[in-house]
Order: structure tokens, then sequence, then C-alpha cells
């Protein structure tokens, strides 16, 4: 992970140069309080038990936070780098043997689980429409995502990793319907064919510009999907509250 780190920002230094005069950066930083509202998990998919970490177990709420870094190639397209780590812990105990990664875990047994979800995004999006109080963009996004489930009890631990390339589609609205108050519609997803999995990251927020170049935002953020292969079953809906800062250079 600290090599597609590297690369990301390798991607965005060699962009600045071939950027028109008076480029513009763009430092987003968000915090969220969040919670689980599904996860369902069996590892492998077929032979594996079935269960929740929401529902079997009790999940707790948890902080996250997001860093994008962005710069303006001409007038119309942003090209994006985006950090989002995510870890959500649940704990309990279950009515009947887990089978989970080539681990059983005894049913009346107290478990913990953490599932992990990090994301690495490159966004490229261009503005298809641009008017002085509404600006709606289109584009793509390359995501890395460095997915975990680790299940343990007082005796046995264990722990599964799943990493993987998936390619998204963005939108972005930014509507300022009063002076300096907005609404701010950002998005990413997918769906692979065949049912075998997909991926949603969807933002609603208010968005207040007191003063410069600088912007706040509060709002709604859902993470949503998963997949539906051999090795694994795991979806998931994810709730963010979030606050942000979006700061141009």
């Amino acid at each position: 992970m600290k090599n597609i780190s590297l690369l990301t920002v390798a991607l965005l230094c060699f962009c600045a140069p071939v950027a028109v005069a008076g480029t513009t950066w763009i430092l987003d930083l968000e915090a969220a309080m969040v919670n689980a509202e599904k996860n369902d998990v069996s590892v492998p998919n077929a032979t594996g038990t079935r269960f929740s970490l929401t529902d079997d177990l009790k999940a707790d709420d948890d902080v996250a936070f997001r860093v994008e870094l962005g710069i303006r190639l001409g007038s119309r397209s942003t090209l994006a780098a985006l950090y989002a780590p995510l870890s959500l812990h649940s704990s309990g105990s279950m009515d009947e043997d887990v089978s989970f990664n080539g681990e059983v875990f005894a049913a009346g047994e107290d478990l913990e689980a953490v599932y992990q979800f990090n994301s690495y995004r490159l966004r490229w999006t261009y503005d298809v429409v641009q008017k002085d109080n509404f600006v709606l963009g289109l584009g793509l996004t390359g995501k890395v995502r460095d997915a975990a489930i680790e299940l343990k009890d007082a005796t046995t631990a264990t722990r599964f990793d799943n990493i993987g390339f998936v390619p998204l589609l963005n939108l972005r609205l930014d509507w300022r319907f009063s002076g300096k108050i907005g609404l701010l519609l950002a998005a990413d997803g997918a769906a692979a064919p065949g049912g075998q999995g997909r991926a949603e990251d969807v933002l609603i927020a208010l968005t207040v510009s007191p003063f410069g170049k600088g912007t706040f935002r509060l709002g709604y953020r859902f993470l949503e999907g998963g997949v539906d292969v051999d090795d694994v079953y795991n979806f998931a809906y994810i709730n963010y509250y979030v606050f942000g800062w979006s700061q141009r250079f």
C-alpha cells in the first residue's frame, strides 16, 4: 500500500507541469462518525458460516477520516488522489459454531472482529456543465481496495485479506443555490457483471463558503456494496456523518 500511495503522489506531481498557468490545487479533509448498518460475511463463500458483524455481533461506532489532494488541469478537468482508511470493530458471542477462513470458533465463546476497508483512489472528473452557481462533473475513478476481516477468541485468531483494483464511474454536482450556501453531491460507483459485486460511495452535504477559497461541509455519506465470489461473501452498508473542509490554493 505504501507503493500505491507513492505512485499516486508521483502521478499528481507529473501532471503539475502540464497544467496551464494559474494551476489550482485542492486539499480536501473529512472526518466522520461511522457505524455499520449491515455487514454480512462468509469465508469461504460456500463452506464458511454466514454471519453478521452487526446483527449476530455488536458493532461499535467508530471515527474515520479522508484526505484528498487534487489539481485542476485546464478549466474543466480535475485529477485527485484519495486516501480513505476505515476500521470497524464488533464483539459478542454466537449461538452456533462459526467456521471462518479455515478455523472453527465454538458457540458461546467471546468473539472480537475487525473489519478493515481501506481505499486508495485516483479520480479524473470533467465538468460537462459549468456555470457560476452550478457545476456538474462526470469521470472515472481507479480504486484499490485493501480489505480484511479478522476474527478471534481467547485461543484462536485468523485474518482474511482481500486486495484488488476496482474501476468506478464518478459524479460531482456542486450547486450554490443561495450566495455562499450550496449543495454538494459526490459519488463513485459501479457494478460487476453477473452480480459478483458492486460498490457505491455517495455523499450529500450542505456547503458553506464563509471566506476566501475555503468551503465547509456537513452531510451524510454511505458506503454500500460487496463481493460474492468463491473466496468470500461480504456485503455491507456503512453510514458516515461527516464534517469536511475543502481549500483551493
